[in-house]
């Protein structure tokens, strides 16, 4: 028995063993002419290379040895050749028509896969009739596949897969395949054209017994039958990269034999999942990449075969579902690009995990340690691109076979130091774009096997010197834009294997020795307080081998750094933004590998030559803002990006300067003093997308071609020359226009018919012209356009378009100002205009500006930015970029006439509505109340009538009103805003009275008669005139004796009785506080006693006023007597007497600031608040507001310092999220100089100053707990323009908003 046993254990070694080396054991012999085919096929073969003749199994065909011994070869019982395996053996041909391989009539299997024949596929396969098993995969085989393996009908198998459709399946297509491989079970029909009839025909699913579905990468284009269903034995359903459409049928997914159904990368495929059954077969599940939607049904913990799940890039929502924790098998989870929210479920049960991917959905809440601990095999787990909070997991940097750990763009708030580094084998680690505050951990740098580190865009404020890192591997640190401060760190030095360094915008002081960093290959210092050692000696190619990227902007240099000159490996190289001053030198022109150079915001004055000869490689030049003079430079001539702007260069365009274009996409030589005119070789640049040449001397003509060009040319900028003529009607049908600025120039003539091809035209300028005309109707035909100026030209007539039906969607700002237009301003004209800016915020922002972006990576990108002169507020202001929040109506000195329209009262978005000088008659619309964003109101010099209507004082936002010069009547009204109004707000409307005019209702106009002039006509009276001179003498005199013996009964007490004096003053406070609502008592305390005086409160000033006030001095502002205030403020008002609502009274008290966030009614469905308490509290204005909302404790961040504060969701004129005044309790005093551009205050006894620049953005950053919101908005400065006196340039003008 024990023998038996162990002979049998010895044979099936030897099976096992033989079965490994590829020997097949046959019970019988080869047959000559079996042996003779298979030399003679061999024989014919050619290879891809000769060495490879003698592979892996070729090279065991000896004609000494039995041919069924051979590798690759396999006999039946009587020596037959019944399978032949040369897979992989480098053929590239050899194998035809009439190769003796079809003589070979025993042959069952047959896979010459993975080769390189490069032919059609022969049309022998007939002769092979017993064949069940074909693969021909991958075989290099092209061209139509042959009717001939149509015959094969006892064919079970084939695989006939190919790449980028090199093969055919047309004539015969796959109906006539399936009509006659009826054995057929295993199907692989990848990467083969298939056409129609079909493609995916129902008559494949007659063959009920197929088992696989291979048909990925194929031009299908069609809807999955639901006859697909119907396999039953299906185990394999691969559609991917289809083109698949209509509805995936839900019913495949409940097929009990499944195990894997890839349908991934099918965009116009859309569906859901079912409730999956138990004891699902299925092991691999990839939907990505298509439009699936809905939410997982927790049943997905039923399919427990489950090893990989990819639904990225879909359209999944709802929460993942906690029953994904039991999947015991479950190797791979994608679930990145989705709409998933709530908190993530632990995955702590799932032991064979190896990589998660979250990333991209809404995902929010803290991680706790616990969802994964225990977890042994992930080795990538990427969670950016969520909203989670709070610390992040040590745990997840001690994982033992973790390996990357993506956790960038989300809202984590500190990096803790870990334990047990030594079992690390984390190599990249990502978590830019977070909240991360405090010091960066010094454990982080004692992880064995870290490569990289990435924590750029948080606020960490504290690096410490590393310790014992000489046996580090780092290879990249990127810690930019933090809050990083201190000298730079000399440990860094220590770190010989470090690549990629990037400090760039932090806080970082001293001295910077770069000799000591020579085994780097990018380099980022930019935007700190450094100064950098550059003069150093005996430097060469050696000195710095390998450094490719190097950026230096803001690092105080006052020279070029003369060991660039030897960097022969410098591809990108940033000193924009020093003080290098004199000549740019020849020598960088010669950088062999220089592609990027950006030597901007400079002191430069001369390009050394000659330029000659130059073997530059530049792509991207940027030399704007400098003193560059002289003629224009010649071009690299392979630049793509150049920039000269703002330079004073001075000579005429070169006449063949678009010969040195042929590359260029974005030229901009504007604000130089160029002359001449417009070359019309410029025209034979034919990638150009953007040309800007404004702000010149050019004169002359524009070049016809200039217009056909906007086949490719997206941006062209003129603006400001004195160009002549009309503008070409050449405007091409295939136009792709996006701004068009053709302001300030001597051009006449009509606009261009043709101009109506340009469909993507977004802005449109060409005011201050001599453009002639009616209104240019044939400008509605472009349905994207945001931006018409027509100001100040010559067009007259009516504005109606009678033919056109079209609608401006996305108009935002029409200026039609001193032009001839006559007529009714129509209604239908305005109901047209469908903007919807709340839909657009929800998208945009609100805060983003009108940009073209022409390039973007990682690390820089290239976008065009229009600026605009408008009337703003009573001023010309240029902004100098266009915010999508902007809108503006300006028809001013027109002579339109008639009643406003009722209709332009339902564009709720306006914020500058400027109809002054026409000749508008009947009343003002109470309907102009609807307009609650309205800043500027402008309707002076008309003929309007009546009064003025009440609703106008439920404008909250409205800072300038202009009503003079009209035919109005009655009462001024009071309240809100309009207290602020002077008198030039209503001036020449004789009917008027009421504050501020003096004038009362029941006023009789006095006569008009010099002093002493008599009252009677009657000649004889002779003693009237002396007795009237001598009666108003006394009359004056007894005035003047009674105003000081009153003001000494009512004063006097005042000044000697304390008691009295006291009463008296809180009365005359109450009073007035009453009766203005912007009037609050501000408590000063001097000398050791507590006073009060009436002040008006800084954020009640109108926007104009405030700006004003702050270009003077210096305001400082205590906030903790602020918050205060508020506070008194609201509890006084709760004891008043004053008749008001009764809502129910708040569960705490809830002082709130004046500054408010523009924030509209659309984000409030989204809201998920902390608590939910209907309370009310007190601002501006004299009565409660309810507040349906608070959030208490929300992170704000303002430039990088983080704050906390209350907000609370309330309507307050169009505002509906208001922050809390109690976290300025935290502040000490703060003072804003507007001289300086700077703002100090302190913070948890940290004293904090944030600096502005009028070419730097700073953001503040709001995120309330559960993601309610993400806000970006920039601070803003005003300054005198440089150019003109009488106008304002605001960067980024927000606070108008605000």
């Amino acid at each position: 028995m024990k023998m038996e046993l162990v002979a049998s254990l010895l044979v099936m070694s030897f099976y096992w063993l033989c079965l490994g080396n590829h020997i097949i054991v046959v019970s019988g012999l080869c047959l000559g002419d079996q042996k003779s085919l298979l030399l003679q096929f061999k024989n014919n073969l050619t290879f891809t290379n000769m060495a490879d003749r003698n592979s892996s199994r070729l090279k065991s065909w000896n004609a000494s040895d039995d041919c069924c011994r051979w590798m690759g070869v396999t006999c039946d019982n009587e020596g037959h050749v019944t399978a032949l395996d040369l897979s992989r053996e480098s053929i590239s041909g050899g194998f035809g028509n009439s190769s003796v391989l079809f003589n070979l009539q025993h042959l069952q299997s047959l896979n010459l896969a993975s080769n390189n024949f490069n032919s059609v596929i022969p049309s022998g396969f007939n002769n092979l009739d017993k064949l069940t098993y074909l693969n021909l995969s991958y075989a290099g085989f092209v061209g139509q596949i042959p009717i001939e393996i149509f015959q094969l009908t006892r064919l079970i198998t084939l695989h006939i897969s190919s790449f980028f459709q090199h093969l055919k399946l047309e004539d015969p297509n796959l109906q006539s395949l399936v009509q006659n491989l009826t054995s057929i079970r295993q199907l692989y029909l990848d990467g083969v054209s298939i056409s129609a009839p079909g493609p995916l025909d129902p008559s494949l699913a007659r063959l009920e017994s197929l088992s696989v579905i291979a048909l990925d990468e194929n031009d299908l284009s069609s809807p999955v039958p639901e006859t697909f269903a119907h396999f039953k034995s299906l185990t394999m359903l691969r559609l991917s990269k289809c083109k698949l459409t209509g509805i995936f049928p839900q019913k495949v997914f409940n097929i009990g034999t499944l195990s894997l159904i890839d349908i991934s990368s099918n965009n116009n495929l859309h569906g859901f999942f079912p409730d999956f059954p138990l004891r699902g077969s299925l092991q691999t599940l990839r939907v990505s990449k298509t439009n699936f939607t809905r939410s997982i049904p927790p049943s997905i913990g039923n399919m427990r075969n489950l090893s990989e799940l990819d639904l990225s890039h879909c359209g999944f929502s709802g929460k993942i579902p906690n029953s994904l924790s039991n999947l015991p098998k479950l190797s791979y989870l994608d679930m990145s690009h989705n709409s998933f929210t709530g908190p993530m479920t632990s995955f702590v049960m799932v032991k064979k995990l190896t990589r998660l991917d979250l990333s991209h959905n809404d995902l929010s809440g803290i991680l706790p340690s616990s969802y994964f601990e225990g977890l042994q095999n992930p080795v990538h787990i990427d969670l950016s691109n969520n909203s989670f909070t709070g610390r992040t997991p040590s745990i997840l940097f001690t994982l033992p076979s973790l390996q990357n750990l993506w956790l960038s763009d989300n809202l984590f708030t500190q990096l803790e130091e870990f334990m047990n580094v030594t079992s690390s084998r984390l190599v990249t680690l990502y978590m830019s774009n977070n909240n991360l505050s405090g010091t960066i951990p010094s454990s982080l740098f004692a992880l064995p096997l870290l490569q990289e580190i990435r924590l750029s865009h948080n606020h960490l404020s504290q690096l410490d010197e590393f310790i014992n890192v000489s046996s580090s591997i780092l290879d990249t640190l990127d810690l930019s834009s933090n809050n990083l401060s201190g000298p730079f760190p000399t440990s860094i030095f220590q770190i010989s294997t470090l690549s990629v360094l990037r400090l760039s915008s932090n806080k970082f002081n001293g001295l910077v020795h770069l000799n000591k960093l020579k085994s780097l290959t990018e380099l980022e210092l930019s935007y700190n307080n450094l100064s950098v050692n550059v003069n150093f000696t005996n430097v060469g190619p050696s000195s710095f081998p390998s450094i490719s990227y190097l950026n230096m902007a803001s690092c105080n240099l006052k020279t070029f750094p003369g060991f660039l000159r030897n960097l022969s490996t410098l591809m990108h190289l940033d000193l924009s933004n020093n003080q290098i001053q004199g000549i740019v030198p020849n020598w960088i022109w010669k950088l062999p590998d220089l592609y990027d150079l950006n030597i901007s915001y400079n002191l430069l004055t001369k390009l050394e030559g000659p330029f000659q000869n130059l073997t530059s490689n530049l792509d991207y030049l940027d030399l704007h803002y400098n003193k560059l003079e002289g003629p224009i430079p010649v071009f690299p001539k392979d630049a793509m990006f150049l920039d000269l702007s703002s330079n004073n260069f001075s000579s005429l365009i070169p006449r063949d300067i678009g010969n040195y274009l042929s590359q260029t996409y974005f030229l901009s030589l504007s604000n130089n003093s160029l002359h001449g005119s417009i070359p019309e070789s410029i025209c034979n640049a034919s990638s150009l997308q953007m040309l800007d040449l404004s702000i010149n001397n050019i004169a002359g003509t524009i070049p016809p071609c200039l217009m056909i060009m906007s086949e490719t040319l997206q941006v062209l900028n003129l603006k400001n020359n004195n160009l002549s003529g009309s503008i070409p009607d050449t405007v091409p049908a295939s136009c792709i226009l996006w701004s068009l600025n053709l302001h300030g120039n001597l051009l006449d003539g009509p606009i261009p018919n043709s101009l109506a091809y340009c469909s993507m035209l977004e802005v449109l300028d060409v005011g201050s012209n001599q453009i002639s005309g009616g209104f240019p109707c044939i400008l509605k035909e472009i349905s994207t356009l945001r931006i018409l100026v027509l100001r100040n030209n010559k067009f007259k007539g009516s504005l109606r378009c009678s033919e056109s039906n079209k609608t401006w969607e996305m108009l935002q700002i029409v200026d039609i100002a001193f032009n001839n237009f006559s007529g009714k301003l129509p209604g239908k004209y305005f109901a047209t205009w469908k903007r919807n800016l709340s839909l657009l915020e929800k998208y945009e922002g609100g805060l983003m500006f009108i940009k073209k972006l022409f390039y973007e990576s990682e690390d820089s990108r290239v976008y065009y930015a229009d600026s605009l002169t408008l009337a703003f507020k009573g001023r010309q202001v240029e902004f100098v970029k266009i915010y999508t929040i902007l809108t503006s109506i300006d028809a001013s000195s027109n002579h339109f006439e008639g009643p406003i329209p009722k209709d332009l009262m339902d564009f709720e978005e306006l914020r500058v509505l400027n109809l002054s000088n026409n000749a508008l008659s009947c009343e003002i619309p109470s309907l102009m109340g609807n307009l609650r964003n309205l800043e500027s109101l402008d309707l002076s010099q008309n003929s309007l009538s009546g009064e003025i209507p009440m609703q106008l004082t439920t404008l909250y936002f409205l800072a300038v009103l202009n009503l003079s010069f009209n035919h109005l009547v009655g009462k001024i009204p009071t309240g809100a805003q309009f207290i602020l109004f002077d008198n030039d707000s209503y001036e020449g409307n004789e009917g008027l009275y009421g504050c501020p005019l003096s004038k009362n209702a029941d006023d009789e106009e006095p006569e008009t008669r010099l002093y002493g002039s008599p009252l009677s006509n009657n000649a004889d009276d002779e003693e009237a005139e002396p007795r009237l001179a001598y009666t108003i003498d006394w009359n004056l005199n007894s005035v003047g004796f009674g105003l000081v013996f009153g003001h000494g009964i009512v004063f006097g007490p005042l000044l000697v009785w304390k008691q009295w004096s006291v009463w008296y003053w809180q009365l005359v406070h109450k009073v007035l506080c009453r009766i203005f609502a912007q009037m609050y008592l501000e408590y000063v305390t001097g000398g050791g006693h507590t006073y009060t005086t009436l002040s008006c409160f800084i954020s009640s000033l109108s926007s104009d006023i405030r700006r004003e006030v702050a270009c003077l001095a210096t305001f400082v502002l205590d906030p903790s007597a602020l918050a205060q205030l508020q506070e008194d403020k609201i509890n006084d008002d709760r004891h008043s007497s004053r008749p008001r609502p009764r809502p129910r009274p708040p569960p705490l008290p809830l002082p709130i600031s004046i500054v408010t966030l523009f924030l509209h009614h659309p984000f409030l469905p989204f809201c998920r608040p902390h608590q939910e308490p209907l309370t009310n509290a007190l601002p501006k204005r004299r009565w409660p507001l309810a507040a349906n909302a608070a959030y208490a404790t929300t992170a704000m961040s303002v430039t990088g310092h983080e704050f906390n504060l209350d907000l609370y969701v309330m309507a307050l004129g169009g505002t509906n999220l208001v922050q809390g005044v109690a976290w300025l309790k935290l502040l000490g005093p703060f003072t804003t100089d507007y001289s300086l551009l700077t703002m100090s205050f302190v913070y948890h006894r940290q004293p904090i100053t944030i600096q502005d620049d009028i070419n730097s953005d700073h953001t503040i950053h709001l995120e309330p707990n559960s993601k309610l919101i993400n806000v970006h908005h920039t601070i803003t400065f005003t300054t005198r323009s440089r150019k003109s006196n009488d106008k304002l340039t605001i960067c980024s003008d927000i606070s108008s908003f605000a």
